[in-house]
């Protein structure tokens, strides 16, 4: 009986003296800050074109090559966005016109002040008071109704609009 009576003492002392050791991985949370004040302050600043790509319905893509194009997207403490891209081949200039993109002399231009969505990743622009903004353009690709869709990849911000079918109408793609 001692021999047991020493087994049972001598594990009660082994499981007396572990302790639980402090977690050494990491705890994945997700994202920093994925409130709407985060998001505004991600998006907040100046962001180069890296490229642009538009699909007209029946037609091939247009693509915007950096050779060929200019951009900027600058975003506000006020939720202000100001997107203006430069276009100089006229080729292009001519296939984007035709695609529903109105251009003044060679420029896409977008302004207004916006609204994020942050459960649907959307970015709207919005005129105070009165609901969705709506040009006269309605059935462009970059109608001022038509929400944006925003993901984020690395460092490079994406926005994309649809059509009433869920399928890309324009793709660009920024960077800061």
């Amino acid at each position: 009986m001692r021999i047991e009576m020493r087994v049972i003492v001598l594990m009660a002392a082994l499981a007396a003296g572990c302790t639980a050791a402090p977690r050494v991985r990491p705890v994945k949370m997700g994202p920093a800050d994925s409130t709407l004040e985060g998001a505004r302050k991600f998006l907040q600043g100046r962001w180069t074109l890296q490229s642009y790509q538009v699909f007209p319905p029946g037609k091939p893509p247009v693509d915007i090559p950096s050779s060929s194009g200019t951009g900027t997207l600058t975003y506000d403490e006020y939720s202000n966005m100001d997107m203006q891209i430069r276009v100089s081949d006229p080729k292009i200039a001519d296939a984007l016109g035709a695609a529903g993109i109105p251009l003044r002399d060679g420029v896409v231009s977008t302004t207004g002040r916006t609204a994020i969505d942050l459960q649907n990743h959307t970015i709207t622009y919005m005129l105070e008071g009165q609901g969705q903004l709506v040009s006269n353009a309605q059935a462009g690709p970059l109608a001022m109704n038509r929400p944006r869709y925003w993901q984020v990849e690395g460092d490079t911000l994406i926005l994309t609009t649809k059509g009433e079918d869920g399928k890309p109408l324009s793709i660009s793609r920024w960077k800061k």
